[in-house]
């Protein structure tokens, strides 16, 4: 199933392959040739900023890559033969393995793991690749740092992810634990840091998530920064950018190129309530965003405040 890398560094297709004609510019739009970009011997240290650039799972990927605690989501793979194994994308495996297959030879592929290079999409492609040639009950502790080979998109079918998020991570095992082992004693010390999460209004990157003294929910937005922060400004300036009562909106944060806008919530009320009020905005922010006017001197003061309280998780 394997096929010759075609793809960007940024996301979708390309004609020629950069490795047929490394001469050709570096598909991750840095304006220098591939042999000198991503081609490179020291390719592996260079970061792709959007690794999941054009894929319609972008922002689920992020999410469950950056915060969400305990989620899986069933994976089609590209090219598949008919005897290919199941494969479940999941936010983190045991001791935040990159991939893992069962005695059953199914996979399970982990988002959140102990080292990375600068292009997750090319470390999944990497770990599960490993994985469907894999012996069943084997681990991949860590993907290594790979320069070349597959992204997501060239083993991966490009679709939404039908995410089910989980109280606790008891879909790691196959069988349940004998009561008082290591490995029953290991899960429930994981199960203990799980924060309570739970996906808003069925919308992609979207989730709730009770952090103790406070709720929050954190918004991965596919939409390019400049003109979202236009629309937040727009809203701000309205006093229209809360989700209601009990909610305040606190700030936002960018990760693998997209920003996540977060609010604080009452944690009293239940994660289904806050799925009328996120419609709401999200219904408010498309009709900000399709104003082409430039800002008010109000609305431009509103984004100054916005863009004060930014940060950036790579």
């Amino acid at each position: 199933m394997a096929r010759k890398a075609r793809t960007q560094v940024g996301g979708g297709s390309t004609g020629t392959s950069v490795l047929e004609n490394p001469r050709r510019p570096c598909p991750c739009g840095s304006g220098r040739r591939y042999k000198a970009c991503h081609g490179s011997a020291d390719a592996a240290e260079m970061i792709v900023a959007r690794p999941f650039a054009g894929l319609e799972a972008e922002t689920e990927l992020i999410a469950l890559r950056e915060f969400v605690p305990s989620a899986t989501a069933p994976l089609t793979l590209r090219d598949a033969a008919p005897d290919a194994p199941t494969v479940t994308l999941a936010t983190v495996l045991p001791g935040a393995a990159a991939a893992l297959t069962r005695a059953d030879g199914s996979v399970l592929l982990g988002l959140q793991v102990q080292t990375h290079s600068g292009d997750l999409s090319r470390d999944l492609a990497a770990a599960l690749e490993w994985a469907l040639a894999a012996e069943p009950s084997s681990v991949l502790t860590a993907v290594g740092r790979p320069s070349t080979g597959n992204r997501w998109g060239d083993v991966v079918v490009d679709e939404p992810l039908d995410v089910t998020v989980h109280d606790d991570f008891g879909w790691w095992l196959e069988e349940a634990p004998e009561e008082g082992s290591e490995v029953a004693l290991s899960l429930e010390r994981a199960n203990t840091a799980i924060m309570p999460t739970a996906r808003v209004a069925g919308r992609p990157g979207a989730y709730w998530v009770d952090a103790g003294e406070k709720a929050h929910l954190r918004w991965v937005r596919a939409e390019d920064e400049q003109p979202l922060m236009s629309a937040l400004a727009r809203l701000a300036a309205a006093d229209r950018l809360d989700l209601g009562e009990g909610s305040r909106y606190v700030g936002s944060f960018r990760a693998h190129g997209r920003l996540v806008p977060v609010w604080d919530l009452d944690r009293e009320a239940h994660p289904s309530e806050w799925d009328g009020p996120a419609v709401a905005f999200d219904e408010r922010l498309q009709e900000a965003l399709a104003v082409d006017e430039p800002l008010t001197a109000d609305q431009r003061r509103a984004r100054d405040g916005i863009l004060g309280r930014q940060f950036t998780l790579r």
